[in-house]
């Protein structure tokens, strides 16, 4: 101990030791986040508002915010839109864990890129507005701690990077607080999505474990951020109106101006006001942010849908932003319009999923115009097609009839059970490829065409090789599917031999993606005609479910829009069979006005068969012909006396088309 006689001023000496061990001595006080966030954080030079954090112009920040000392909360999540401070509320997060709350913490970006511009633009001038966090992070190049591009150390723990496409950055990291930036951004790897990969790596760590995820939302269906939503308690922020007092949460909806709805009106968004739910009034500017900032006063704020279980989610558009005026949010929604670019503005400004119509079919609606036939095949169809779907222990068949126009009816649709690795089921599909189909005009319809599919794992291929060998002449197509846009339904055929000594199979690809856009945008045709889609009324509700399980989305990879194909429901498979009868139509090409004069149906008699068999009632299934009669037999010979087809010398000469002449 310090012998202060030696000082004549022992006395002062004293009191500044006293009052520096008091300081140095005494623990932090106990703030929450939200408290010291206003009183330490400063928001540098080149932002909207520069100077001291004020949670008055963003009162919507304060209990995500302090969600970070709630023993129960492990996570939180904010699907947030443009203007509302997502990023300062992670940055003041991470300066929290880092001067009062001292642990380590991982950052991430969905691309390097992101993270550097992130570092120069946001965290780097945060720490040099604020002196506590530049006096606790290790200097650059110094001997105390580590500061670069990879690391920031402070004592008590460090701040650590990674980016999504990545996985190197991830791999022997670990930490209690994860804040992940722009989540739907993420490229998902192969050891599976980033998110969940540092969330499983900081398991060790126990209670003290603590998410944080952000983003705007992207495509519906496909958004990371609104999957992580829904799964919280979903809490929207509630405001009371000035009028009636009725709380209500901002909706674009309820957004008014002159010319709104009327397209060949003006357009005036500097007459935007908020309307409100449940009185009507009409808000200006200052009434809508004094209703933001007085929310949590009146007993409004955030207010969840569901119980709360330890997960926090918050959903918050532009509405709420006090540094926005309604005028130019409207006339943001006006550009945007007039570029064709309404997902951005739904994604940006609103923070709710992009949703793409038009390119996935409606199950419901295709089951409320299902008819009642005459006949196993109607007036209108004219040839018959099959698609074949190979799966692990059954094949699925589906029997097309073709029109003019391409026009369809789905004639039948079959489940043959058994392993494709065994002969059996292969056995009844021949049969089924070699029956016949009861046309109204009295007509035995064979099947044309069928295309089989050839995909599959443990051996199926090469089950379906085997026997496809030898059946091209029958118009029996082995078939692959291979996605890309831009390639033609069914593309040239290419030769696969399917043993040493084999014959070789003739392998069509077919373009599945233009195929099934094709088949989409036929089942939104609404009225008979070219196109349209006739669904009988014996097929079971998981049919029509299976035959629109599959939706077009967007979404972008390192900035360039992708069009895919997702699966919206566990089964596909009648979809991929009117793909690949498709297909067959395409392959065997016939000519619709002779296979209607063999008919004796010449396209008026057809329309007038339709027009007035159209709502008939469909009868008992036709017994079975006696064998003695052979209507099989009969049926070609009346067509051959009826109706002489005058055929050309040269095809005199070259009978039985390309197929034959392979």
């Amino acid at each position: 101990m310090m012998d202060l006689q030696h000082f004549s001023n022992a006395r002062g000496i004293a009191e500044i030791i006293n009052r520096s061990a008091a300081r140095h001595l005494a623990p932090p006080p106990d703030l929450k986040p939200s408290e010291w966030a206003e009183m330490a954080v400063r928001i540098p030079e080149g932002n909207a508002v520069p100077g001291p954090y004020r949670l008055a112009n963003a009162p919507y920040q304060r209990e995500p915010m302090d969600m970070l000392v709630n023993p129960d909360c492990y996570r939180i999540t904010l699907m947030w839109g443009a203007q509302v401070g997502k990023t300062l509320l992670a940055l003041c997060v991470q300066g929290y864990c880092i001067e009062m709350l001292p642990r380590s913490q991982m950052m991430m970006q969905p691309s390097q890129a992101d993270l550097q511009t992130w570092l120069e633009t946001k965290f780097n001038p945060l720490v040099d507005a604020n002196q506590q966090l530049r006096r606790l992070i290790a200097k650059p190049r110094g001997r105390e701690g580590v500061n670069n591009q990879k690391m920031k150390s402070y004592p008590g723990g460090f701040l650590m990077f990674a980016w999504s496409g990545s996985p190197k950055t991830m791999r022997g990291r670990s930490a209690p607080v994860i804040v992940c930036d722009e989540v739907d951004g993420y490229e998902v790897t192969e050891e599976g999505h980033p998110v969940g990969l540092l969330w499983q790596r900081a398991a060790t760590f126990g209670d003290q474990r603590f998410l944080v995820e952000i983003s705007t939302p992207t495509v519906k269906g496909e958004s990371y951020i609104e999957k992580a939503f829904e799964a919280g308690d979903q809490r929207r922020f509630y405001v009371a109106c000035p009028h009636c007092g009725e709380h209500q949460a901002l909706n674009w909806s309820n957004v008014t101006w002159a010319g709104k709805d009327e397209p060949g009106e003006e357009q005036q968004p500097e007459t935007a006001r908020y309307a409100c739910q449940g009185c009507g009034a009409l808000w200006d500017d200052g009434e809508r942010i004094a209703a933001i900032r007085n929310a949590e006063q009146v007993g409004a704020g955030w207010k969840g849908a569901k119980p709360f279980r330890g997960h926090a989610s918050y959903h918050l558009n532009e509405l709420y932003s006090t540094f926005r005026r309604l005028k130019d949010i409207v006339q943001s929604y006006l550009d945007k319009i007039a570029t064709d670019d309404l997902q951005t503005f739904t994604n940006v400004s609103l923070a709710e999923t992009f949703e793409e119509r038009g390119e996935q079919a409606d199950p419901d609606s295709l089951m409320t115009r299902a008819e009642e036939w005459t006949a196993q095949v109607p007036a209108g169809g004219l040839v018959l097609t099959a698609g074949v779907d190979m799966q692990q222990d059954r094949l699925e068949v589906e029997i097309v009839a073709w029109g003019h126009g391409e026009e369809s009816w789905s004639v039948d649709y079959l489940v043959l059970w058994g392993d494709p690795l065994q002969g059996d089921v292969w056995e009844e599909l021949e049969e089924v490829l070699s029956s016949t189909w009861l046309h109204e005009s009295g007509a035995q319809l064979p099947i044309l065409a069928a295309c089989v599919d050839t995909g599959g794992t443990g051996g199926n291929t090469q089950a379906a090789y085997e026997w496809l060998r030898g059946k091209t002449g029958r118009r029996i197509f082995g078939i692959k599917g291979v996605a890309g846009w831009g390639r033609p339904i069914v593309a040239a055929p290419s030769r696969k031999q399917s043993g040493k000594n084999a014959r070789k199979v003739d392998l069509f690809l077919v373009g599945t993606d233009e195929a099934k856009l094709t088949v989409m945008r036929r089942l939104a045709v609404e009225k008979p005609g070219a196109g349209y889609c006739h669904v009988p009324n014996d097929r079971g509700a998981d049919w029509y479910q299976q035959l629109t399980a599959e939706k077009l989305v967007t979404r972008y990879v390192k900035g360039f829009p992708v069009r895919e194909w997702h699966q919206t429901r566990p089964r596909n498979e009648a979809l991929d069979c009117r793909v690949y009868a498709l297909a067959a139509l395409k392959i065997a090409n016939p000519s619709m006005r002779r296979a209607a004069e063999r008919l004796m149906m010449p396209k008026s008699a057809e329309e007038e068969l339709k027009r007035t068999k159209w709502k008939a009632k469909k009868p008992e299934p036709a017994p079975e012909p006696v064998p003695e009669e052979k209507p099989q037999e009969e049926s070609p010979a009346t067509v051959a006396e009826t109706v002489r087809i005058k055929r050309s010398s040269a095809l005199k000469r070259k009978r039985g088309g390309w197929v034959h002449n392979w």
